[in-house]
């Protein structure tokens, strides 16, 4: 009779096994394969990629699509604006985020929960809803078109997270440290500088790559702010492979690409301390 339990049981726990390996392969090849089409089109000719029914598999495979994107000199600009755009907005928010994240967790002050609630709050705000108004502020201070109007903004929405990320992983640091440092005649700017952020270094890792992540993403501010080719990001400069009578889809979808790429290997080579960054505010020692 047990023998039988156990062998039912063993079926069961196989079959749950099964069914979960099934679901994990389904999950994966929805998630991918959209990122795996556009890659076929940005590798495929034209009259293919025009093709009726459309192919799975590319027949002829071409790098002129690639060829196109960087033969052009607006897209290589945009590559650099976008990095420019994203380098600061994270350095930025790094910066001014882990201050107040670290005066949040330490400092004993009323209404502590309502100013997080408020800052949470940023992040949960439409942009949409700002664009007008920052529209006529940023004309009126003439930073249109410059890379402020784009940083500024993304600094705005980013901030938060930056800020909600780093103080689960301040607060889980002992006052003791900082207290030693005190001790030995440091100041508390120092012992901030010297102690703490050393020891949050994957919470500060991880949240720059998230921030990094979402300023180099952003397309709402950019393409409302920045008209000239030589500010705007690739995010604005990807629609630009068209014209009014044509459309270039492969170039489009090489461009699309080749912004993807870097996030992908940036999480695939630091995929470990991004998992740790995540889990380790999260869990009390």
């Amino acid at each position: 009779m047990a023998a039988a339990s156990a062998s039912r049981s063993s079926r069961g726990s196989g079959l749950n096994l099964a069914l979960f390996y099934v679901f994990l392969i389904v999950f994966v090849l929805v998630s991918v394969a959209p990122l795996l089409w556009v890659f076929k089109m940005s590798i495929i000719t034209k009259s293919e990629l025009f093709a009726s029914p459309p192919t799975i598999l590319p027949r002829t495979p071409t790098a002129a699509s690639y060829a196109t994107i960087f033969g052009d000199p607006a897209f290589q600009k945009a590559l650099i604006n976008s990095t420019i755009i994203a380098g600061t907005t994270t350095i930025i928010c790094l910066f001014f985020g882990s201050i107040a994240a670290y005066a949040i967790a330490r400092l004993r002050f009323r209404f502590k929960s309502i100013v997080m609630t408020l800052i949470l709050a940023i992040s949960f705000f439409p942009p949409v809803a700002i664009i007008a108004p920052l529209f006529i502020q940023f004309r009126t201070f003439g930073i249109i078109d410059t890379y402020l109007a784009a940083i500024v903004p993304d600094v705005v929405f980013a901030l938060p997270l930056t800020i909600w990320i780093l103080v689960s992983f301040f607060k889980e640091l002992p006052r003791d440290l900082e207290e030693a440092a005190k001790v030995d005649g440091a100041t508390t700017i120092q012992a901030f500088r010297k102690v703490i952020v050393p020891l949050a270094a994957p919470g500060v890792f991880t949240t720059a790559i998230l921030t990094f992540i979402f300023a180099w993403n952003e397309f709402l501010f950019a393409n409302t702010f920045l008209f000239d080719a030589d500010t705007q990001p690739v995010t604005v400069a990807i629609p630009n492979f068209a014209t009014v009578y044509t459309v270039d889809y492969g170039a489009q979808a090489a461009a699309a690409v080749m912004v993807t790429m870097p996030l992908v290997i940036l999480v695939l080579i630091f995929q470990r301390r991004i998992v740790s960054g995540l889990t380790a505010g999260a869990v009390k020692g």
